[in-house]
């Protein structure tokens, strides 16, 4: 069991390390004798565990879609929302969760392994179908196409946040990409309830200056949030 657990540990170190490499110079110029320099473990060692570089971006890719965070929500379109919020929170501080996004975005990696894209388009797709049956959404709403686009705009809004020089942080950017979502898609009788702060995340982690409070007792950062959409709502009307 120990030697096992040892095994396991290794093999975390070595994607971890091999992810650090692909978000410092990309997939095409990591190579294993840089993470052999960084690991501090012989080529041996490395190919017991990942015999070549391609299997070590599948290991890095197998990580990219993650539900981790989530809690169940009174709305499922809550839990739609937090879904993209944690992952925003998530990818700036893991490694390995900003190297699986940098290998979907990577041209010469994505013609090898492909992106999980497809996973979480239909990761988000069936959190809208349960919210669409319980009522949550406008008439006019198809999840395919929204959970579709929605990954799309994520996408795009993660790499222009980090190639932009300025102060905006991505779960600032993705909060408001989600307000400007929610008027066109929720009912009105849900859209006033959802969440879209950009310190949500911290808090279904734990993480963050305070729990997740019940609804009717949300702070004032949550507040001002509902009440951004609620005024995109009725300019919409």
């Amino acid at each position: 069991m120990a030697r096992q657990e040892r095994a396991i540990r290794t093999r975390e170190s070595i994607l971890e390390s091999m992810a650090s490499l692909f978000n410092e110079v990309g997939y095409e110029a990591a190579t294993i004798a840089a993470l052999v320099e960084r690991t501090g473990l012989t080529r041996g060692a490395l190919y017991f565990h990942f015999p070549t570089k391609e299997s070590m971006a599948h290991g890095v890719l197998a990580r990219a879609v993650t539900r981790e965070g989530i809690l169940p929500q009174t709305y499922k379109l809550q839990e739609w929302v937090d879904l993209g919020l944690l992952l925003a929170h998530r990818l700036p501080r893991e490694p390995m969760l900003r190297a699986a996004v940098q290998l979907s975005v990577d041209p010469k990696a994505r013609s090898l392994f492909g992106t999980r894209w497809p996973d979480w388009i239909d990761l988000g797709q069936d959190l809208l179908v349960e919210a669409g049956a319980r009522g949550e959404l406008l008439p006019h709403a198809v999840p395919a196409e929204i959970a579709r686009l929605t990954v799309g705009a994520w996408t795009g809004v993660q790499l222009v946040t980090e190639a932009l020089p300025d102060d905006r942080g991505l779960s600032e950017e993705i909060a408001r990409l989600y307000q400007l979502i929610l008027p066109n898609i929720a009912s009105v009788g849900v859209l006033a309830k959802l969440d879209t702060s950009p310190y949500r995340a911290e808090r279904l982690l734990g993480s963050g200056p305070g729990p997740v409070l019940p609804e009717g007792q949300e702070d004032r950062e949550d507040r001002e949030g509902r009440g951004d959409q609620a005024d995109q709502a009725d300019r919409a009307g």
